[in-house]
């Protein structure tokens, strides 16, 4: 395996912030999308009010595309779980334990080591 140049290095706090950025914002996305899920028992609620918004606004965008591809089944709206499932997906492949910015961050650190 060849060494890392010297300036890889300096890439370090802008890799773990990175790293630390789209690990909270992919868990943050994914728990929104949850709720959305145990909100639909709940169809009294209205996401465009009081503290309610801070569910609805930033998915129903998405939502509301995905809804235009996927119709509901058998009256359910499954367009949120196709989220959580997508998302799992993206926050696996980027930042889990084999994920490609883990992946970075890890060679940058042992740069760094060895």
């Amino acid at each position: 395996m060849t060494a890392l140049p010297p300036t890889f290095s300096s890439w370090l706090p802008v890799l773990s912030g990175l790293h630390l950025a789209l690990e909270l914002g992919l868990a943050l996305w994914t728990l929104l999308f949850l709720f959305r899920i145990v909100l639909t028992w709940y169809p009294q609620v209205d996401l465009s009010r009081g503290a309610m918004r801070l569910i609805g606004a930033p998915t129903e965008p998405l939502l509301a595309v995905t809804r235009r591809l996927i119709q509901p089944i058998g009256g359910v709206d499954v367009t949120p779980v196709v989220w959580v499932g997508l998302l799992s997906l993206v926050r696996e492949l980027l930042v889990g334990q084999q994920g490609l910015v883990s992946q970075v961050l890890m060679r940058a650190q042992a740069g760094l080591v060895g």
